[in-house]
């Protein structure tokens, strides 16, 4: 049962009653509600969970073990792959290649003592297998690679790519000669083959207040969607010929039911889905519940109408704008001041709802990307019903910085 903002802000007020802002918590109910529509839209694909959407190896642990549709994480660098497993997480793919030569030669070591369980790391080039052996020399066991494919929508001939400038992988051809190059290579084994399209994955098709945009989007993705389909299976083809593949890996938060549909992707991600960030407010295929928030303590009362909150400014990463503020959920109505913004070291909020608010009173925000926000606190504040439950590091708690 989604829950009114009235009684959120009112569980949050029991839950959090004596406890100074500011501070970051996960409200469990929200997030394990949000789980499960993700696996409903997976239909029985098994999800690769994205650490770098959590930050936090509690949760990522609690996850992997609370239903067996989870399978494995997709971590974004090495050292922090190595980090995990080990501390005993296994099924570890490196989303993004590494040019770490010291993890490398980590990496190396790992997978000489435990072949089927070091981390498998991306690759897209001749280069990246050039750097792997320079960098780990004499390997007493093969590394394991996985091949990272293009999956961008290309308009006019390719002179318009829309999508993540990843890889320079796109066609079959492409791909199976990469794949015979690694083949040829003692110290490297191909595993696993990647293909994340972001321009479905991570655009909303819903945009508020601009309907011929959000047309456009979605039009662009449908049509994206289905030459991706036929080309990547064409390609899995391809690399099949030349090694076993492990897993074939797609998909994101905003597309499991695409990936669901294409038999030869064998699992899909999802990462942002558990926290529920602002940028995932405007998918029209699916509506999660807000998980992951912050709040800060109203330190001052410049006037009628305004509060000022103490800091805040936490930008998401990509395209600098609006929408990489975080947003003032609760009280509601409750609107950043346009001069300002987020700021530093201090918030103006405007609304209603601020003449009821009195310094020291907290305001609750949502940040526009997932685990970033994680980034700024060293711990999460676990909640269920009205109740703090558990209080867990993040990556940053345990004294880890990765990227």
């Amino acid at each position: 049962m989604r829950l009114t903002p009235e009684a959120r802000l009112e569980r949050y007020a029991t839950a959090f009653a004596g406890l100074d802002a500011p501070f970051a918590f996960v409200d469990l109910d929200a997030m394990w509600s949000n789980s499960a529509d993700m696996l409903r839209r997976a239909a029985g694909k098994p999800i690769r969970v994205a650490s770098k959407s959590l930050r936090c190896r509690a949760l990522l642990q609690a996850i992997l073990d609370r239903d067996p549709g989870y399978r494995g994480l997709l971590a974004f660098t090495l050292p922090e792959a190595l980090w995990l497993a080990r501390g005993g997480f296994r099924d570890l793919v490196v989303a993004y290649p590494t040019t770490d030569r010291a993890a490398l030669r980590e990496l190396a070591a790992m997978t000489a003592e435990h072949p089927a369980d070091a981390p498998v790391i991306m690759v897209d080039s001749a280069e990246h297998l050039d750097l792997i052996e320079e960098a780990v020399g004499q390997a007493a066991a093969p590394l394991r690679v996985c091949l990272d494919v293009d999956a961008a929508f290309w308009l006019g001939g390719g002179r318009v790519k829309i999508g993540p400038k990843r890889t320079p992988i796109r066609t079959p051809e492409q791909a199976g000669d990469l794949a015979r190059q690694v083949a040829e290579r003692p110290r490297l084994r191909l595993v696993g083959m990647m293909c994340y399209e972001g321009h479905i994955a991570g655009q909303g098709d819903k945009i508020p207040g601009a309907r011929l945009k959000s047309a456009a989007i979605a039009r662009m993705q449908r049509v994206s969607h289905r030459e991706l389909r036929e080309r990547r299976a064409a390609v899995v083809t391809a690399v099949s010929q030349v090694a076993a593949l492990e897993f074939v890996n797609a998909g994101g938060t905003g597309d499991l039911e695409l990936v669901a549909g294409e038999p030869a992707m064998t699992e899909a991600t999802a990462g942002s889905g558990f926290y529920a960030p602002t940028l995932f407010d405007n998918y029209s295929r699916f509506r999660l519940e807000p998980a992951a928030l912050f709040a800060q303590p109203v330190a001052r009362r410049p006037g009628p109408g305004i509060v000022t909150a103490l800091g805040g400014g936490y930008l998401a990463s990509g395209v600098g704008g609006k929408d990489r503020m975080p947003t003032p959920y609760l009280p509601q109505d409750l609107t950043l001041d346009a001069l300002e913004g987020t700021g530093e070291v201090q918030t103006p909020l405007h609304g209603a709802a601020a003449d009821a608010l009195r310094v020291g009173d907290n305001v609750y925000f949502r940040h526009a990307k997932a685990g970033e926000l994680c980034e700024r606190f060293d711990r999460l504040f676990l909640v269920h019903g009205d109740a703090i439950v558990d209080e867990v590091p993040t990556y940053r708690g345990e004294g880890r910085c990765f990227l």
